[in-house]
């Protein structure tokens, strides 16, 4: 394991290593692509993947997904963002009530994971609905089986940039670990058009790791050839 690689690593188990105190949100808004780089790019968001929920077919694929639903996946600090701020970010950035013309592909959907996000979702669903004046039709269920979507459909838009990839690939060897990561959640986030070079910043400051470890994650991302 190459030096910079053991940074990396480091720095994402220290971001990690209060996962018992994280909690999870699950989101169909259409194409799972746009809502995985916009969620990832918000302080307090740990985690993102995307993937195929509330069907019935087994072992769904992109192009086998019979009657579930482009979903992303979320863990996020309750510390840093609330649930409720979320839901917002969720509601905001997309028409609930449009023409679902590819089955339930594109649908708006949102899983509860625990009896108070669902309460959450029904309050803050009502207050939706008195700004767009008019009743949601987003589908509301609990969570249950989140199959993950190909490892191409991970990080998207940051995969569209293969300079930086190549940069990148010392410090994630392996698919997985790029899509766990918080940093490259940002990335996604940052090429997509979401936040600046200096709301990341800001935001890696605000990391739970040390001051020499921001430092060199900092100067990773400024570094960074797009």
């Amino acid at each position: 394991m190459g030096f910079q690689q053991m940074v990396m690593r480091s720095i994402e188990e220290g971001i990690h290593q209060n996962d018992q105190r994280l909690e999870l949100a699950t989101f169909g808004m259409g194409c799972f692509w746009g809502p995985e780089a916009r969620f990832g790019s918000m302080p307090g968001v740990v985690r993102t993947c995307v993937g195929f929920t509330g069907g019935t077919t087994p072992t769904p694929t992109y192009r086998q997904m019979g009657d579930h639903t482009e979903t992303v996946h979320i863990s996020f600090d309750p510390r840093v963002i609330s649930y409720e701020a979320i839901l917002r970010e969720f509601w905001q950035n997309h028409y609930p009530n449009r023409d679902n013309y590819k089955g339930r592909q594109y649908i708006s959907l949102v899983h509860y994971h625990t009896e108070q996000q669902r309460k959450t979702i029904e309050n803050i669903r009502k207050e939706m609905e008195t700004q767009l004046r008019e009743p949601i039709e987003t589908e509301i269920a609990p969570f249950g089986e989140f199959t993950l979507a190909e490892e191409r459909h991970q990080k998207y838009y940051l995969k569209r940039y293969p300079k930086a990839l190549e940069q990148l690939a010392e410090l994630f060897p392996e698919k997985e670990l790029l899509t766990d990561s918080t940093f490259a959640a940002r990335l996604n986030g940052f090429v997509k058009g979401y936040g600046t070079k200096d709301s990341v910043r800001e935001d890696i400051a605000q990391w739970r790791i040390g001051t020499v470890e921001k430092k060199w994650l900092t100067d990773l991302f400024l570094k960074l050839k797009w």
